[in-house]
């Protein structure tokens, strides 16, 4: 505040944003619940909330690595496979910001930061370098089957605890979309010739 000429108060403002901040530490910490009014017990929204955290990981890993091969792809059907990964890639990253948004909506913290989803994944590290295609669409594959079996367990589990939203994600998103891109790879990996002669 300020003081006019006629002596009243004036308040200022700027424009300047008050920069480097910095809180003082965490006002929530990952792997616990806050309560929210919506119908399920502490214990179903731990369990979702831990098991939806493992998914987002392996699903930001996932993204990740379909990036990769995206770039990386080589050989005769580079064009098809190209657009084929990046088209995965971004229904992966459609998938992260779900999964998260259900994560929080169970009064939890969803890892956002791609070190920590590395820390947390089940998904092997692939080389730096560029592997054959062969081998980056098996490597897909498996980190699909991986989270496609983590995530049949916990859909069931979350039903068991009453817990239909969690449930839904998993099974309507996380495994339709899953199970839809393991088939698009897989066809690919068929020895079939282009021509016979």
């Amino acid at each position: 505040m300020t003081a006019t000429q006629d002596g009243t108060q004036q308040v200022s403002s700027s424009s300047q944003p008050s920069l480097h901040q910095h809180g003082g530490g965490e006002i929530q910490t990952f792997g616990t619940v806050k309560q929210f009014p919506i119908g399920l017990s502490y214990d179903a929204r731990m369990y979702a909330a831990e098991k939806l955290n493992r998914t987002l990981a392996d699903t930001q890993i996932l993204h990740a690595l379909y990036k990769k091969c995206h770039w990386n792809v080589r050989g005769a059907t580079f064009y098809q496979l190209h657009l084929l990964l990046d088209k995965h890639a971004g229904e992966q990253l459609a998938l992260v910001d779900t999964i998260a948004e259900r994560i929080q909506s169970l009064g939890a913290v969803a890892v956002g930061d791609p070190r920590h989803a590395a820390e947390l994944t089940s998904i092997p590290r692939p080389p730096n370098g560029v592997e054959p295609v062969p081998a980056m669409l098996s490597r897909l594959l498996d980190a699909h089957e991986q989270i496609l079996i983590d995530a049949h367990k916990a859909a069931a589990k979350s039903a068991e605890l009453g817990d239909d939203g969690t449930n839904d994600l998993l099974v309507s998103q996380v495994i339709r979309t899953g199970e839809l891109q393991c088939w698009f790879l897989a066809e690919h990996l068929v020895d079939t010739p282009l021509v016979r002669i």
